[in-house]
């Protein structure tokens, strides 16, 4: 029997993977078909959120079993961690309806781990809208949707408006450029004593952006598909911006004393004002703010500097995925639910007002830009809907959404994803926290693992 508070639920943004060595579970083999009778399902909620994000989610159940009436939702807290992810897989110990990111997508599918729904999604009035290179991350082969993209992000750089007034930089005209990044650090370490530049190391998180670095210098870590999958991790790019990580390290004393972040841990400190600037997803405003208590007035964004010939932002997002254990009932059931709370507030006018008018009521963030599940088009449109019950400083998010649509999204890394993460996590560290680190050396070790973990794959 299912058991579980109702608590909130906030959609999963940011650093997300799958290990490559989870048990395969065999998918539901039972036919796809709408609830005839009571049912209950079982939705994935983040831990520690605030009551009121708690009542929020709460009033949108109630709606959700209104419209519903036999269909019954229980809530069960799953934050998800590179490190307990497998074992949660395969022990069936996941709630039915539950996030996985982007890039687990394929690997999921292909190994039956998740249930195929992807006729059920071939019936919603919007299966064919979204943005293609979106929509690829929960397709499989034939290109049948067994997960629903829910997020997309493109990565930002984040920064306190506060810290950078106390430094005497313009919080209105943020760095363009990574010799302005550095320079900005700089100033925020000398005046304020606090961190200008922090970055992410551990649990895959340091790979992640490190690879983010690369890409907007202009270099790639993997290069090539299918057998033709090349690693390519000693680029002159990734050598550029590790030089820079050092040369801010060691020469600047620009990046604080803490060297062991990773996502949930950087936020908790950018949050409480101790970081100048980070990269992360750029729509990681709501998790700032409703789980870190993040003061509006001191949070700005912009876009990643690009530098280099093929330099874009990496980008990624979440899908929401159906346990292979739920019966044909609870996946339809799962379906209604993920069109429910995630989509129809991006694609249907009331919708999107009443799901704004719980949020506002509850003190959750309105209107916070990310990058589009569909095209420029809609999210307009859908920005439109809100406007009056918006409530975050768009202002303060301008330098992003006045320049992320021109800029190149290119996907992560698409084999073995997490594990050439892991595998660069120990390169950042090291040029962290050894000033003679070796790079060249780093990397050419580096170059080695992930070229196996391609090969492999």
């Amino acid at each position: 029997m299912k058991s579980a508070q109702k608590r909130a639920a906030i959609a999963l943004v940011g650093v997300l993977s799958v290990a490559g060595t989870l048990t395969a579970c065999g998918a539901s083999e039972e036919p796809a078909a709408e609830p005839t009778g009571p049912v209950t399902i079982e939705v994935s909620i983040d831990a520690g959120l605030e009551q009121e994000a708690i009542d929020a989610f709460d009033e949108r159940i109630a709606q959700f079993e209104e419209a519903n009436p036999d269909i019954q939702v229980e809530t069960k807290e799953f934050t998800w961690s590179g490190t307990t992810f497998a074992a949660e897989l395969a022990g069936g110990t996941l709630p039915d309806v539950f996030p996985i990111p982007f890039t687990d997508g394929r690997a999921l599918i292909e190994r039956g781990q998740i249930a195929d729904v992807s006729e059920l999604v071939a019936e919603l009035p919007y299966a064919d809208q979204f943005n293609p290179t979106i929509a690829a991350a929960g397709q499989d082969a034939e290109g049948g949707m067994w997960a629903i993209p829910i997020a997309a992000y493109n990565q930002g750089l984040h920064y306190n408006r506060a810290l950078f007034e106390e430094a005497g930089l313009d919080p209105d005209n943020p760095p363009a450029t990574w010799d302005e990044v550095r320079e900005a650090a700089k100033a925020i370490a000398d005046k304020t004593g606090q961190a200008g530049y922090a970055h992410m190391t551990q649990s895959n998180t340091g790979g992640w952006i490190l690879t983010t670095e690369t890409y907007a210098l202009g270099g790639r870590i993997v290069e090539g598909e299918g057998e033709e999958t090349t690693a390519t991790v000693d680029n002159d790019a990734t050598v550029q911006a590790l030089e820079m990580l050092q040369e801010m390290r060691w020469e600047d004393d620009s990046m604080g004393s803490s060297f062991l972040y990773d996502w949930s841990t950087i936020n908790q400190d950018f949050a409480a004002g101790k970081i100048g600037m980070y990269i992360s997803g750029g729509a990681n405003y709501p998790n700032l703010f409703t789980q870190n208590q993040m003061n509006p007035d001191e949070y700005g964004v912009t876009v990643l500097p690009l530098e280099g010939d093929d330099a874009g932002t990496l980008g990624g997002g979440t899908l929401a995925a159906v346990s292979s254990a739920a019966s044909a009932a609870e996946q339809a059931a799962a379906v209604k639910w993920i069109d429910f709370y995630y989509i129809s507030k991006l694609t249907d006018q009331e919708a999107a007002v009443a799901d704004a008018e719980v949020l506002a009521e509850t003190d959750q963030p309105v209107g916070a830009p990310a990058l589009p599940i569909f095209d420029r088009e809609t999210y307009e449109e859908q920005q439109g809907w809100i406007k009056d019950l918006v409530n975050v400083p768009l202002e303060n998010f301008a330098p992003m959404t006045e320049q992320m649509f021109d800029q190149p999204v290119i996907p992560e890394p698409a084999v073995a994803t997490q594990d050439v993460y892991a595998a660069l996590d120990p390169v950042v560290q090291a040029v962290l926290t050894d000033e003679n680190a070796d790079i060249d050396a780093l990397l050419a070790d580096a170059q080695t693992q992930v070229q196996t973990l391609l090969d492999r794959s």
